[in-house]
Formats: C-alpha cells, structure tokens, sequence
C-alpha cells in the first residue's frame, strides 16, 4: 500500500483560496481521469467538499506522486501553484488513512462531530467507481472509512455534541436565542435544491417557520423539494417552489434567506439586497476589514481546552488560554435585523458586502469557522480518536494481509500443480493400481503437502499483518520461485470478484 493524500481545508486555507480552488462535477471527473493517466498513480479518488478538497491515489513512487497530484490539483482548480502550495497538506500511507478516518467521525469537520460528511464520501466513492478510478486500496479504504464514521456516531456522543452545518448556522443567525423561537412564523427563501439546501429546508421546518419557498434553476427539482417538504410527518409547513427569475420579489417578502447552490458566481448581491429592502448601500456604514490570522494548528484540541468556558461567546472571550481564531468576524448591523442570510455555498453565493446593509444579518462559511469552537465535547472526541487509532491499526494489518494472500493462493496452486504432475506420472509407472489404491496415494499426498505448508503459510499471514510485514510476501515468492504473473492473476480475479467489499 502506498496511499497518497494531497488537500486543502478550512484548517490550512483561508475561505478566500478554498472559494478559487472548489472544483465543479466535471472538473472533479476530469482530474480524476488525469491523476490515473499520471505515471505515479494507479488508482485515484477526489473527495471535495464546502470545506475541503482532496485528492486520494495509489502511487508507486511518493516525491513524484506529491509533485503531480499538487500539480494537477493546481491545474484543475485554477489556483497557481506557487499560490496554491503554502497551503497544502500531505499524507502518506497509515497517516493518510488516519487522516480520511477522522474525517470520516467529524474530527476534522468545521464543525466536530457533524455527519453530513459521511454522506460526501460515499459520493466520492461512487464518483471514482463509476469513473473506474479507485481500485483495490481506494475501495478498501472509503468503504471502511463510512464503517468508522458510523461506528463513531454510534458508539460516542460526538454526533449529538456537534451539529450540522444548517442548525449551527440557525443557531449563529438566532445571535443566542433559541432558534425555535427566533424562526418561527418566519418565511424562508431556499436557494438551490441541492444536499445542503434540502437539508436546510428541513431543518427550518423542523424549527417552525411558517413559510419556505425553494428556487432552483431546474424547476422540477425545486417541486420535488417542495412535495418532500409538505409530507413530511412532523412539520406543518407551507411550501412552494419558484423559478429563479422569482428570487428578487421573494427576497421583499423573506426573513431568512439559505443559499447553497454550485454557481461560480454571486447569487445575490449587496445591490440587488439592498433594493429588496429599499435602502441605498452606498449610504450603509464601512465595516471593518476582515484580519486573517495563521490558522490553529489544531480546532480539535480547541474543542478540548475549551470544555466549560460556555458559549462560542465565552470562548472567544476566554482570554490567553483560548487558542488563536482564523480571521474575526465581520461586523453586522446593530439594528433590528430585517433580513437574515446564511450563505452555505463555496464559492460563496452571498454578496459579503450585505453585511453592510442595515437590517442584514449575513452569516457564512467563513464566520461559521470563526464561531465553530463552541462545544463541550472533550471525552466523546478522545473516543472517537480511539475509534480512529485502532480502525487505522486494524486497517493497515488487513492490507497487508491481503497484499501477501494471493502469494499464498499461488503457492498452494503451484503445490496442487506438483501433486497432479507426480500423481499422473505414478499412473505412467504403477497402471496396474486400482481407483481406491490411486485415491488414497493422491489424498496421502495431498495431506503431505498440506501439513508442510500448513505452518509457513499461516505464520506468513501473521508476520504480513504486523508493521513492516510487507517484504514477507516477496520472500515467499522468491523462496518458492513463484511466476509473478501467476500472483498477479491471482489478485486480479480477487479484485474482479462481484461480492467483494460488500458489507
């Protein structure tokens, strides 16, 4: 195994250069197909998210492999790469399979403990199996991934200490009451269908808002947000879909506006709110510019330091012993908010300049990094890091397990192959020897054979499994003067086998 991870996050870039570098459907299809056509890789998975984009392969050779997958990662996001390199990170073998399983459990989340990222690996997977990019180890890899992040969730409390990004946010733009109460009997304004904006719709009909209207530009997709919206069991909520030249009449008649869409550009902008409230943007006061700090080396451990120092308020206050914050947030409008706007996008869908309206309430992904550092959580999340240690652990033994099986598969064939050949020409000398003489010869044989490799073949896998276990296998092959294409063939109807993986 020779995993390699290449990325960029909330946690090493600022929301400025995660905006430039987010990658669409097609282009995510496209450096997949380069980064499997590039000498080093033989298997490739983009795993990319509003916070996170990554690149997963199987390289041969690990300087080279780091070279072409931060170039093509700079290629395809149109980022240059002189920019784009201060802020990546690598992993490689067990540290990147540590990395995708504490991603997996919410760890690495803007916000710890939030599942919705289980849901986008399982679309990364499905992306690199439909594109036939990820093989044996990328396979092996995700699908136990999404087996250590469900394990995560139900065996800790870190999915009921960490939120979604959607209730987090509510809870962000309710400024500290209770997000029931701030949302009820208010309209909402959806924009986009989308995972996030489904989730968003229900979420705020979960909170009692009296209104959503959803706007995308595929109608039908719109409709059938709607149509799921009104039969739901536990929500009494009105709902319609709109199209997306309706979105500037619904905007005079919203109190909370959601917007997760993949527009490259501004869905709304400062102009176009600040006709819908009929005030003039240029007279709004300057706010302050945003200051960006070098990230923390750890939000995880921020969660942990930061155990009964209260609220993201109180946190944030806590003084020396709180550790540093990303960038600060933007100031809002201290008037009554009129308009309240949670732009869940990357790129960002929201003018940032709304913040400067009056009566605008502007909460984003950047300000939502900024205010993460906020629950009580510290015994779930050393848990989970368990979890995580030991699934790597026992992942990494299975690997090369299986990296050593076929060999033992094809010594055990070359061994029924020697027995065969000396059975058939104990026929050319003894023809005289009866069915039940032959058939107790040939099973002596066999069971001959089967105790002498017996004892080796098993200790092989035991000493294959363990750290440093990878050279077993190229002894075996060299001690019995295995053909290489016979392991090979060996591992090629292993990885073609259809029940394979299926958990």
């Amino acid at each position: 195994m020779s995993l390699l991870v290449v990325g960029l996050s909330h946690r090493s870039a600022p929301v400025s250069v995660l905006e430039r570098a987010s990658l669409a459907a097609d282009t995510q299809a496209k450096l997949l197909q380069d980064a499997l056509a590039a000498e080093p890789a033989t298997e490739a998975a983009v795993l990319a998210t509003c916070n996170r984009i990554e690149l997963y392969a199987d390289v041969d050779k690990f300087h080279a492999g780091v070279a072409e997958l931060s170039t093509l990662l700079a290629q395809h996001s149109g980022v240059g790469l002189d920019e784009l390199t201060p802020y990546l990170y690598v992993h490689y073998e067990d540290r990147a399979v540590h990395h995708l399983f504490s991603v997996a459990c919410g760890l690495d989340s803007m916000v710890v403990g939030e599942g919705q990222i289980l849901g986008q690996i399982k679309d990364a997977l499905a992306r690199g199996q439909e594109l036939h990019t990820a093989g044996r180890l990328l396979n092996d890899l995700f699908q136990q991934a999404l087996r250590v992040g469900k394990r995560a969730h139900s065996e800790t409390g870190i999915d009921r200490a960490g939120q979604s990004l959607v209730t987090f946010g509510l809870q962000q733009l309710a400024a500290g009451a209770d997000p029931a109460l701030w949302a009820g009997g208010k309209r909402a304004l959806v924009i986009g269908a989308g995972s996030m904006s489904s989730l968003a719709a229900a979420t705020l009909a979960r909170t009692g808002v009296a209104e959503i209207v959803v706007a995308n530009r595929t109608r039908a997709r719109a409709d059938r947000l709607v149509e799921i919206l009104q039969q739901g069991d536990d929500t009494a909520v009105r709902a319609r879909a709109v199209e997306m030249s309706a979105v500037g009449d619904e905007l005079t008649r919203a109190d909370i506006v959601v917007s997760c869409t993949g527009s490259t550009g501004l869905v709304l902008t400062a102009d176009a709110l600040a006709d819908a409230l009929g005030v003039t943007l240029d007279a709004a006061p300057e706010a302050p510019a945003v200051t960006a700090h070098a990230p923390a080396p750890d939000d995880v451990d921020q969660h942990a330091a930061w155990v009964g120092n209260g609220s993201a308020a109180s946190a944030a206050h806590a003084g020396p012993a709180a550790a540093p914050r990303r960038a600060s947030v933007p100031a809002q409008s201290t008037g009554p908010v009129r308009l309240a706007l949670l732009d869940l996008a990357m790129p960002r869908d929201i003018d940032g300049a709304a913040h400067r309206i009056d009566g605008v309430r502007l909460v984003d992904i950047e300000s939502l990094a900024e205010a993460s550092a906020d629950a009580p959580m510290a015994a779930d999340v050393d848990r989970v890091r368990t979890i995580v240690s030991d699934e790597v652990a026992a992942f990494g033994a299975a690997q090369r397990a299986a990296h050593v099986a076929p060999t033992v598969v094809a010594l055990r064939t070359m061994a029924a192959d020697v027995v065969a050949g000396e059975i058939a020409r104990l026929d050319g000398r003894l023809p005289d020897l009866d069915e039940k003489q032959r058939a107790e010869i040939t099973q002596t044989v066999r069971r001959v054979v089967d105790k002498l490799l017996h004892a080796p073949t098993v200790r092989v896998k035991q000493l294959a499994s363990e750290p440093g276990g990878a050279g077993y296998a190229d002894a075996l092959r060299e001690l019995f003067d295995l053909d290489p294409q016979t392991v090979a063939a060996v591992s090629r109807a292993d990885l073609n086998d259809p029940n394979r993986g299926r958990s």
